[in-house]
């Protein structure tokens, strides 16, 4: 019932091994990867300067690969997508055109950490990327590919291994290269990530505290409802105008620097639906901070609380939930064991995230089955560690 996945060894040597079959007269010289992520609580609150809580996940982007005596870059993808190549060639010299996005997608991302990689003089070279972490399912694939690459590439040409320059580099990639205006906490937590701890993420300081979620009695669930809707690409921007437009007319920078009373004092300034836009945001950043502090204290039935919360006001007040989601969640907190359950990432469709006791998992899988009218994916996670360099030995 739960999808597994090979481990980062398992990546590793299935790259090595497709590294051999292309390019035997070379052996690789550098193997990298890095973790997707979820979000545990702190929805749309990294774009209004507040704070998140993601973790790293076991499933990871693996590269392998080295310098070459020939000319120009070739990586190839182990990802069996039938409708994109899965080998780019491109120079790394000349008017910089070969590194300008295009086709295949993937490819983009590869070519935008080259593009923003903070030391000149990249030599050519060959690399092949295996990764076990789902597509398309808001576990941040994107920033688990970049940081992986950005980690190898460092081992061809080092930079000066400051790790926040790294996290706003691949940052930068993605919003260049692949057009996603993302925030910070993708990429950060995939290189700050610490094994069995969340990492709460201030967006503004872009300080980062780690917070112990290693009790062998609970367990992460992540659930993919395996819907996507596509309101996404048109409601993330609408919504992100709106926090502005409340932050404006409050007289402030950001909707960080509001309090609730402040916004309930300007209520009737403000348009119902921006109003309840800014109260989401608001009281999401505060439950943030309070989730944090929970898990520090084990008071894992509060921070499951939590959980409900935000996902009810993501649902009433910020509207980017939908009907599978909403589905799964409710399933969820009917399983006794289960502390807390909601949507992750931006919403529409996607997964949602479940803390619980761990002799409960195969219950509350059964339930979720047996409730949710679509079919759903399960991955059973703890918190895992950031990115890293690999042995070849």
């Amino acid at each position: 019932m739960v999808t597994k996945f090979p481990d980062v060894w398992t990546l590793l040597s299935d790259a090595r091994r497709r590294y051999g079959e292309l390019f035997a007269e070379e052996p690789p010289q550098a193997a990298a990867c890095a973790p997707g992520r979820v979000n545990l609580i702190g929805e749309h609150t990294d774009y209004n300067q507040g704070f998140v809580l993601p973790m790293a996940l076991p499933f990871v982007t693996v590269v392998v690969g080295g310098p070459t005596s020939g000319q120009g870059v070739t990586v190839v993808t182990a990802a069996e997508d039938a409708d994109e190549p899965r080998r780019v060639d491109f120079s790394l010299t000349g008017d910089g055109c070969s590194l300008s996005p295009g086709l295949p997608r993937w490819a983009n991302y590869v070519k935008g950490v080259i593009q923003h990689y903070r030391a000149p003089g990249l030599p050519n070279f060959r690399a092949v990327v295996a990764s076990s972490v789902p597509l398309g399912g808001g576990l941040s694939s994107s920033a688990s590919l970049e940081v992986a690459f950005y980690t190898f590439l460092q081992q061809l040409k080092p930079d000066n291994g400051e790790k926040l320059g790294k996290v706003l580099a691949c940052q930068q990639a993605e919003h260049t290269h692949a057009g996603v205006p993302c925030g910070i906490m993708d990429q950060f937590v995939s290189v700050f990530a610490r094994e069995g701890h969340a990492l709460l993420i201030d967006c503004r300081s872009l300080e980062a505290t780690s917070v112990p979620l290693a009790d062998p009695s609970l367990v992460i669930l992540i659930t993919n409802s395996n819907i996507k809707h596509s309101l996404t690409g048109s409601e993330y921007p609408t919504r992100r105008r709106h926090c502005e437009q409340a932050a404006s007319a409050l007289g402030k920078d950001s909707l960080r620097d509001v309090t609730i009373k402040e916004l309930e004092e300007a209520k009737e300034k403000l348009d119902d639906v921006i109003y309840r836009r800014a109260r989401h945001v608001i009281e999401e950043i505060q439950r943030t901070v309070q989730a944090a502090e929970a898990l520090k204290k084990g008071s894992y039935k509060e921070f499951g609380q939590l959980m409900v919360e935000s996902h009810n006001s993501l649902r009433d007040l910020y509207e980017v939930s939908c009907k599978e989601l909403d589905e799964l969640v409710s399933a969820a907190m009917e399983v006794e064991g289960v502390f807390g359950s909601r949507m992750t990432g931006g919403g529409f469709g996607g997964c949602t995230v479940t803390l619980l006791q761990a002799h409960a998992i195969d219950k509350a899988i059964l339930h979720i089955q047996e409730k949710y009218s679509g079919t759903p994916t399960f991955y059973v996670t703890t918190p895992s560690e950031g990115s890293r360099t690999l042995s070849l030995i």
